[in-house]
């Protein structure tokens, strides 16, 4: 592409600069949409944009048009992920949302593990084909592969519990079924924008532990990256030791852990009820492989590095906890929820825009001393954010608990059914009757026990 479309200089760095300008604008917008527009409309209409775009990315004849589509591309794909996981937060308890979210979560590394083979072959099969370069099939590829997942998705995905239509899918029985359980937990439906409620966003302490919290996930694997370059640097004139077949594929082996340990996380967290735990042991994990890196040789204890750099991916899968503990903790507020789930992986990839370039430097690779000491930081960091986000969520319960021991029967105006995360009674099920003028934003967590809602 770069030499048929004359490209030179930063103008590949700003192709992709543009994509990602695009999808940090359109996500917010396109979550708090979602709770006006059905998903299953809005979702797979932007996928269908999606491959049309993509498809015509095979049609540029200048960088200014690359610019231009590629910004709407990374406009319709701001859609998918946080969308997704709204959903997924609108149709499952605490004890299946974590493995729910993960399992979604396992296409981010499954997808580069298939995708390089497959463009590898589409490249070499098809270049110069009825007079397409290589790299326009691969945009028409893409575009083709993805258009009947797109247009499936208008018969198949749900919508909300609240706006779900029978059909040969959901039974009228399952939908009612569905408002239930979420009523149940105190997860709210869509409800009116108001001054307050807008407001709220932004006065509670939400946002200030969950979105930093995502961002240093999402920023806390730099070294993934790293083991391709060192396999590159064994290789000097005149004497190769890995191909490039053996160097795009060896690094796969980051995805197959990173898939692993993601579902490992996910039935682990569902099965304690507890999001933290996950974290803090792969943020501990993460932080040891990157003081590895760091304080070894590159070329001493080969096997060792090679396993460690097959550790950099343990953290990479917290993406499903997080945002499931984001869908937990405001539940309350339907619209509130999707605007934090949204604002997790913007402020996320607005980071990810500048940060490894700013610490893993193309020119200090493999060896990125810098880098990987960064990363532990981060690591640490983002353990610090959870367990902040653990101890405001009990105190909120606590603060609870105190209240319906306190407030008279005649100050009550709503029910808050309350979960003690991770006590060994936390199956049992409390209701606390609250004065909403006092507290409106407590966190709405519950358990069925024996069959019964209290």
């Amino acid at each position: 592409m770069q030499e048929d479309l004359g490209l030179h200089g930063n103008q590949l760095n700003y192709i992709t600069t543009a994509w990602t300008c695009g999808y940090v604008i359109g996500q917010i917008p396109s979550n708090m949409l979602i709770t006006r527009i059905r998903p299953s409309i809005w979702i797979p209409a932007m996928e269908v944009l999606w491959s049309v775009l993509t498809m015509v990315l095979a049609s540029a004849k200048s960088f200014e048009m690359l610019v231009v589509i590629r910004f709407l591309v990374g406009l319709a794909e701001s859609t998918f992920y946080p969308a997704i996981q709204y959903v997924i937060g609108s149709w499952y308890k605490g004890d299946e949302l974590g493995k729910r979210a993960c399992i979604f979560h396992t296409a981010s590394a499954l997808g580069p593990m298939f995708s390089g083979f497959l463009q590898t072959g589409a490249y070499n099969g098809l270049n110069g084909v009825h007079g397409l370069a290589g790299w326009k099939w691969l945009f028409i590829i893409d575009g083709i592969i993805t258009v009947p997942i797109a247009l499936l998705g208008f018969l198949i995905m749900p919508d909300l519990p609240s706006n779900t239509r029978p059909s040969l899918f959901y039974t009228q029985e399952q939908i009612d079924i569905g408002k239930k359980r979420m009523a149940d937990i105190g997860r709210k439906p869509p409800a009116p924008f108001t001054r307050k409620k807008i407001i709220g966003f932004f006065t509670t302490w939400h946002i200030y532990t969950l979105v930093p919290l995502y961002i240093l996930f999402n920023n806390g694997n730099g070294p993934m990256n790293s083991m391709i370059f060192w396999l590159k640097s064994f290789n000097k004139p005149g004497h190769q030791v890995y191909t490039v077949g053996q160097i795009n594929t060896y690094p796969l082996g980051i995805q197959a852990v990173q898939v692993v340990t993601t579902l490992c996380y996910a039935w682990w967290s569902d099965i304690v009820r507890a999001r933290w735990p996950p974290m803090i042991f792969a943020g501990t994990w993460s932080m040891i492989t990157c003081v590895v890196l760091a304080t070894t040789p590159l070329y001493e204890h080969i096997t060792r590095r090679w396993i460690f750099y097959y550790f950099t991916g343990v953290a990479g899968g917290l993406s499903g906890l997080i945002l499931a503990w984001a869908n937990e903790l405001n539940g309350h507020d339907n619209e509130k929820r999707s605007f934090i789930v949204a604002n997790c992986n913007m402020w996320a990839y607005v980071m990810q825009a500048w940060l490894p370039i700013v610490i893993f430097p193309q020119v200090e690779q493999p060896r990125v001393f810098k880098g990987n000491v960064a990363t532990a930081c981060i690591n640490f960091a983002m353990m610090c954010f959870a367990m902040a986000t653990y101890i405001l969520s009990r105190r909120d319960q606590r603060k609870a608990r105190k209240l319906r021991a306190s407030s008279p029967a005649s100050e009550v105006s709503e029910e808050i059914v309350l979960e003690d995360e991770g006590d060994a009674d936390f199956k049992k099920t409390q209701v606390v009757q609250v004065d909403l003028a006092s507290d409106a934003d407590l966190p709405v967590l519950e358990r069925r026990h024996q069959g019964h809602f209290a």
